[in-house]
Order: structure tokens, then sequence, then C-alpha cells
């Protein structure tokens, strides 16, 4: 392909590292806008505090600005005052356009490996069994640990999608409209929690101890009953409190939590 090679030259400068917990290692990121503003996912971006690596070596210090855990998005900004110029920003795609069966491109840096590059082609758009209503992009890209939040292109390297996992041999990809969406919408609640699914609802892994979930008494391995689906439904109901039922422990009693919801940081 003509003009592969400065394509995928371009992607990779706008392709970061991103050093959130050195216990669990970094991920990638996405140069959103040209004075710090870094895409990513939530699982990545577990912490307030960041380390940004770009594909020169230079290092910053970022700050968790917004995060969806439903979507796996994480808003990361460099201090202004710290950058002596513009980032190279990558150009954003229309990801409503895109078709299966179309060439894309991933950059990453699996296993620690900066500025891989992998190529593939779209396999599909839409809903994941277990993942909630929302739609994914998902590709026949090789990815690895590392992969998470960098970026997934079209063959004209804009992107259109943010890596976030590997489903049944597939790379799966936050579309860019919803990344948009995302940074757009302003401030919205979040529990303060790290979920994982189960069969019968979500297991709380990780609980924050400044978020209104800790503040209503949940604590690490409840399990919350119900889904991505119904709690993300509660958490855009516009109410400032919401009742949520979980398990502890022993599964034939339901308890109960009121949970008062505290808005997240806006991402611009």
């Amino acid at each position: 392909m003509r003009g592969f090679g400065e394509i995928a030259e371009t992607l990779r400068r706008s392709t970061v590292q991103v050093f959130s917990d050195k216990r669990r290692g970094g991920g990638s990121g996405v140069i959103w806008k040209s004075d710090g503003l870094i895409v990513t996912n939530s699982h990545v971006a577990r912490e307030a505090q960041a380390k940004i690596e770009l594909w020169d070596g230079r290092t910053f210090a970022a700050r968790v600005v917004s995060q969806d855990p439903r979507r796996d998005l994480a808003a990361l900004r460099i201090a202004p005052d710290s950058l002596k110029s513009d980032l190279p920003a990558a150009t954003r795609g229309n990801s409503g356009t895109v078709r299966p069966g179309e060439l894309v491109i991933a950059v990453g840096s699996p296993l620690g490996f900066s500025g891989a590059l992998s190529t593939g082609i779209v396999h599909s758009i839409g809903p994941l069994a277990g993942m909630g209503r929302q739609n994914w992009i998902r590709a026949d890209v090789q990815l690895a640990p590392g992969n998470s939040g960098g970026p997934l292109a079209s063959s004209t390297g804009e992107i259109i999608g943010i890596n976030t996992a590997i489903v049944n041999g597939l790379g799966v990809a936050v579309p860019s409209d919803a990344v948009a969406a995302f940074l757009d919408r302003g401030a919205r609640p979040s529990l303060g929690v790290v979920l994982r699914p189960l069969s019968f609802g979500l297991e709380l892994l990780e609980v924050d101890p400044n978020g209104c979930a800790a503040a209503a008494s949940l604590r690490a391995g409840d399990i919350l009953i119900g889904s991505f689906d119904t709690l993300s439904d509660s958490l855009d109901s516009g109410r400032d409190v919401i009742r949520l039922q979980f398990f502890r422990g022993d599964r034939t009693k339901v308890r109960e939590a009121f949970v008062r919801l505290l808005p997240q940081a806006v991402a611009a």
C-alpha cells in the first residue's frame, strides 16, 4: 500500500505508553488532543496519577480527569506547563462508517514493545454477550497485554476505536464515536469500583475508599445483583440516590445499599 509506512509512523507518534501501577504493568494510550489530553482504557488507568511515555522516550506525569468503567474508557491530562510544544495528536475517524472487511491497524506496547503494529480486517460490529448493549468493533488484529488503550485505525490512519480486549481470539475495540461521546458528555456519576461480571451478578474487585460505593459500606468481594446493563441504567437514571441489592458471603441473603451518587470530573 502506497504511503503505508508514513501512516504507520504517524500512528506510532500519537500512541503512548501508560504506566499507572507498577504491580500491574502498563498499557497504551492515544494522544487525543495536542494540549496533552490522552485517552486510554479505564482498566489501564486504575490510579489517580499515571506516567505517560511518548514515542521519543520523553515522560510526563498525568492525572486521570474522567473515567467510565462501563465503557472501559479513561481520559488523562498532562499538565500544560510541563509541555514545551504541542503533542502529535491522532486524527479521529468516524466509526459509524466502518464496515466488516475493511483493513485496520492496531498500535500499542504489547509486552512492553513500544510502537508495535499489527494489521487485520474488521470482523463485525455490534454488542457482545456479557458486555452490555453497547457496540464494539471486532477485528482479527494481533493483540497482547500492553495493547489495551491503544488505537485501532483505518487504512488511512484515522482512529476508529480504542483497543480494549481479546474475545474468542478477536481484538475488541471501543468505537471512536463512543470515545467522543464520553469526552463530550461532561460529568457522569460513578460508583468508584472495579467490577467483574459473573453468571449471577457483578463482583466488586476493588472499591475506591473515597468513592460513593465505599460511603454506602460496599466492600471488595460483594456481588451486585444484576448486569452491566441494569447498573448502567441506574447510573444514567438522573437520580441522586440509587438502590442496589447485593450478596456478601451468604448467597441466600440479599442485602441492600442506598448509594448517593457523585459526579466525576469532566475530561475537557
